[in-house]
């Protein structure tokens, strides 16, 4: 299979099994809601360790004999995404007092869910264009941690009245702006090789501030001693199954 074929497929995967998560909501809400927690800590697990274990180092091989700072980058990627997030909850308390504010949140939750997928889709195809193990450690880290969040803006949406068929369709048309930021990313192809340390490094930091800004939280704030300890140990556990992954998949 070529490089094009194993972003498609993986794109298209982590796609699909986004959507598990809020499929699951619409079938059983109590389950997905349980589940959600320990997901959302083993993702963040996994955005950590794909993040130090594997963009970054790749981001500093291949930025050699560069003049770029990786961890500058790095940096600046953990801005933006926490810019993004003060303009998104800004947006949502500026409409909170009005009376459309149901009208408003579900399109924002959808446009903000379709750029995400979009720079998922970049970022998956950015690491096959360095090599093939480096995309498929960041698809399955990106999958991982699309699943908790697919379960939340499924309820959101339930939450403000939106029929279950219009939340599983406005769901699966965000995750296809994945697939259109994969493919246009291989369409850059050569053009963009020169930039490739900075997209590397740029998503190590949006794969740090995610699990240190959104899912570590929920460890904090779980009052259950036992479900905080297992979630401990599922955030442990996704760290050390993408170093796990790393090994084989790039044993020299």
């Amino acid at each position: 299979m070529d490089t094009l074929g194993y972003i498609l497929l993986f794109t298209i995967l982590g796609s699909i099994v986004s959507l598990v998560g809020g499929a699951l909501l619409l079938l059983k809400e109590k389950l997905a809601i349980k589940m959600s927690h320990f997901l959302a800590s083993f993702a963040a697990g996994t955005l950590l360790g794909t993040a130090f274990l594997d963009l970054l180092p790749e981001a500093q091989e291949t930025a050699e004999g560069k003049d770029i700072n990786i961890f500058l980058i790095t940096l600046l990627g953990i801005i933006i995404f926490f810019l993004l997030e003060r303009f998104i909850h800004w947006f949502h308390h500026h409409h909170e007092h009005g009376t459309s504010h149901d009208q408003t949140v579900v399109p924002l939750i959808v446009l903000g869910d379709a750029v995400h997928n979009f720079i998922d889709g970049v970022v998956i195809a950015a690491t096959f264009l360095v090599s093939i193990p480096l995309g498929i450690v960041t698809a399955l880290a990106v999958a991982a941690h699309e699943i908790p969040q697919e379960i939340g803006d499924f309820g959101i949406m339930l939450h403000r009245g939106v029929k279950r068929g219009k939340v599983l369709l406005l769901n699966l048309v965000s995750a296809l702006t994945a697939l259109a930021g994969a493919i246009l990313t291989y369409l850059l192809g050569e053009s963009i090789e020169s930039v490739l340390p900075t997209l590397l490094a740029l998503s190590a930091g949006f794969f740090i501030y995610i699990a240190a800004s959104d899912l570590i939280p929920e460890i904090h704030n779980e009052e259950s001693r036992s479900k905080a300890l297992v979630e401990t140990i599922l955030l442990l556990l996704g760290v050390l199954v993408v170093g796990i992954f790393i090994s084989l998949l790039e044993p020299h």
